[in-house]
């Protein structure tokens, strides 16, 4: 996408994916960290005379609200970035993140202000939904713009990378908070240290971001005045529905295999088959760490054959691996660190999908397009994973690799739908030139 196709990668690109990476570590982390500590801010923040299954439901509806406000975040600050340029809603989609996560680690309890407090909490998190909502568009669409067309795979890959730290940062720094302190210190001060420490850095990386330059692409087409003549949505929804309905698709992949795979695998192995929480939480970071690998190794694939063959045989190794990695839990926990470890890897596919979605849409509609498509995806199938799965394990304890299995010949059909598109536009391409 950037104006030198030819070029390796220089000082300047890894400065660049460096930064967007980080940062988007960062937001990842700021916008995780509040699930692992949700049980003590479930007893700060709401009255203590209530049922406990209501603290808990309104904890995680507070949480949720987070996902809820990815769409609307991230379409508007889609449309400025289509409009005003990349940097600018890179930068704010930072400090968006950054403040309402330092204001959680200040803000005063329902014991101090009452009502108030779950109240403001719920505004800060709607807040940070929103900023992410524009923050992985946009570091796709940022660093995609920036690097040689042909390491656009390695940069996406290795951006995706970047948001799967974040996760395990969040992870880290929860674990090593709990048990280095009392359940009583935590409950007082402990927990607002991850929130401090994540709106601290977020600044930092915000200030860092100061030193990227706008994308040539986007200079290019300002230069040109080819940007959007028309709202970048309405383009996008009427002449790139193809486009749409392929990243969605992948954001489906994406954003479910995830949370099967990851984030609530140990919950479920302790459930279903009684294995030790700490057995399983040492094994989940091990895959997470996997997972960073096989994102990058992914991207990698992708630009040297492509993103249809990656895809197609990335999904058939996910398939067969979290198939292992689900009967090794049931049959023989004693290898389940290298079952899980293998699958992580192989969801590593997964950072296949920016690459798609930043080749699907042409440039002057491309943050829009991406945003739209991910975060209204991220919203329904992120939010109802875990409900179609809760139902799924009614009819066989096998059904979390059953889901996966569904996703991955999705996947496949979608990386055959790929290769034929890539094979049609060869022949045009031949066509014209004759």
């Amino acid at each position: 996408m950037s104006l030198d196709h030819t070029r390796r990668l220089n000082r300047q690109d890894y400065k660049t994916l460096t930064l967007a990476a980080l940062g988007g570590a960062l937001e990842f982390y700021d916008f995780i960290i509040f699930v692992f500590f949700a049980s003590v801010i479930g007893e700060l923040f709401f009255p203590s005379d209530i049922p406990e299954w209501l603290r808990q439901l309104q904890t995680f509806g507070i949480f949720a609200a987070g996902y809820l406000a990815r769409p609307l975040g991230g379409l508007i600050m889609a449309h400025f970035g289509d409009s005003q340029g990349r940097k600018k809603m890179f930068s704010l989609s930072i400090l968006m993140m950054a403040l309402p996560t330092l204001a959680m680690g200040l803000l005063p309890t329902y014991a101090s202000i009452g009502i108030a407090a779950p109240l403001l909490l719920l505004l800060l998190r709607i807040l940070q939904g929103a900023a992410i909502g524009g923050e992985v568009p946009g570091a796709w669409v940022f660093v995609a713009e920036h690097v040689p067309e042909k390491r656009i795979g390695f940069a996406c890959g290795t951006l995706t990378a970047g948001l799967t730290f974040g996760i395990l940062l969040g992870s880290l720094v929860a674990t090593l908070i709990t048990t280095t302190m009392s359940a009583q210190a935590v409950a007082e001060t402990g927990w607002r240290i991850p929130f401090l420490l994540g709106g601290g850095f977020g600044l930092l990386a915000m200030y860092l971001r100061r030193w990227l330059h706008e994308t040539p692409v986007f200079l290019q087409m300002k230069q040109r005045k080819a940007l959007s003549a028309e709202l970048p949505l309405k383009t996008v929804v009427v002449r790139h529905t193809h486009g749409v309905v392929v990243s969605m698709l992948l954001t489906w992949l994406l954003s479910a295999c995830i949370v099967v795979v990851l984030l609530m695998a140990p919950a479920l192995l302790q459930k279903l088959h009684g294995l030790p929480a700490a057995l399983t939480l040492q094994a989940n970071s091990l895959a997470t760490v996997m997972l960073i690998f096989g994102c990058i190794i992914a991207g990698a694939l992708v630009d040297r054959i492509g993103a249809a063959t990656t895809l197609i045989a990335g999904s058939l190794l996910m398939a067969a691996s979290s198939w292992a990695f689900f009967n090794v839990a049931a049959h023989a926990p004693e290898y389940l660190f290298i079952a899980y470890a293998i699958a992580g890897l192989c969801v590593g596919v997964v950072g296949v999908v920016p690459f798609v979605m930043v080749s699907a849409f042409p440039a002057e509609v491309r943050f829009t397009g991406i945003s739209f498509s991910y975060n209204i995806a991220y919203a329904i199938f992120g939010g109802l994973t875990p409900i179609a799965l809760t139902l799924m394990l009614k009819l066989s304890p096998m059904a979390p690799a059953y889901y996966v299995l569904a996703l991955a010949a999705m996947g496949v059909l979608v990386g055959c739908w790929l290769r034929r598109e890539a094979g049609q536009q060869v022949l045009i391409n031949q066509i014209r030139a004759q």
